[in-house]
């Protein structure tokens, strides 16, 4: 069974024990200098558009290769896709949304790790501006930061977080990450309402489902995954699928599953060396659920409507 006993949420991965790595875990926190919809994978675990939403899109159990400068090792990055102003990147600001959703995640990232807010210090969270100014103490490479640090001014993210404001970016991002740990936050989102069960066609047989309060069908993701015949693996301890398919490049779709839906986050992750994250579901009753069109579509399947169908993989 999908589900079981494993740990909810969306990491549960404690990076700083195990493995031989030169650097103790990190958090690197970035800004990607594009617009706010930019989505590319292979650079950042994850990516915060301009409006909050968090695009996860590799696991944060594997390594990146070229985030941080000498720094990508038993690390995460996670990015703000805004600064992409030409010529002055303060036209595409960092927005009080991306802000919020970029410490939100991070507090997210350390408690999967076990950390507590005593654990948020500058050598385990970090901006790019500090990392590459080596503010850590850590000496792994030459200053390329920001120019008032001594660097060369290649990278200077998040070094303030408003145009004009004070060159304590880092400072500031620590200390909002320290009172969510410490429950200086909202309360959870009220969970995502179903309201009824149902049963669509999916290769000619008929398939359970859940339809949630907009309307939107849910189904087991085991039970579409074996309709289709994709190989997968139940990770519990690390809340995700890892779904064996070499056909299927991740849509990174804009409206992916967020953690306002107030239910435990499943990763559906394909089981490639930067584990690509491909769809984000929910735990629910102790199994793994995920929308019907989105998995559909992430995985080629033919859909049709009135009623709603699936045939089959056709790709593209």
């Amino acid at each position: 069974m999908l589900g079981g006993n494993g740990k909810g949420g969306c990491c549960g991965y404690a990076r700083g024990s195990k493995g031989p790595h030169p650097m103790a875990a990190t958090i690197y926190l970035h800004w990607t200098a594009t617009p706010y919809s930019w989505v590319r994978s292979g650079l950042y675990h994850s990516i915060i558009s301009g409006d909050g939403r968090v695009q996860r899109l590799h696991s944060y159990t594997v390594d990146l290769p070229a985030h941080t400068w000498r720094r990508n090792s038993n690390a995460i990055a996670l990015s703000c896709a805004c600064m992409g102003g030409r010529p002055d990147p303060w036209s595409i600001p960092p927005t009080p949304a991306q802000l919020e959703a970029l410490c939100q995640e991070a507090a997210r990232v350390a408690r999967s790790w076990g950390w507590g807010d005593g654990n948020i210090t500058i050598e385990r969270l970090m901006t790019h501006a500090e990392a590459a100014a080596n503010r850590d103490g850590r000496q792994p490479h030459d200053n390329y930061g920001p120019v008032i640090w001594g660097g060369t001014g290649e990278r200077w993210d998040l070094l303030q977080l408003e145009k004009g404001g004070p060159p304590t970016g880092g400072d500031q991002l620590r200390q909002r990450v320290r009172e969510i740990l410490r429950g200086d936050q909202p309360p959870a989102p009220e969970p995502l309402r179903f309201l009824r069960a149902s049963t669509i066609a999916a290769r000619g047989e008929p398939l359970v489902t859940v339809i949630d309060e907009h309307g939107s069908s849910w189904a087991l993701a085991a039970e579409l995954l074996e309709r289709y015949g994709l190989p997968f693996e139940w990770d519990a301890t690390r809340s995700r699928i890892l779904v064996g398919a070499l056909d299927v490049v991740p849509l990174y779709r804009e409206n992916a599953v967020q953690a306002s839906v107030g239910w435990p986050l499943v990763e559906l992750t394909l089981q490639q060396a930067l584990a690509p994250v491909i769809l984000t579901g929910i735990l629910r009753e102790g199994r793994a659920w995920c929308r019907v069109l989105e998995f559909a579509e992430e995985f080629g399947i033919s859909a049709s409507f009135e009623p709603f169908a699936l045939g089959e993989r056709r790709g593209g």
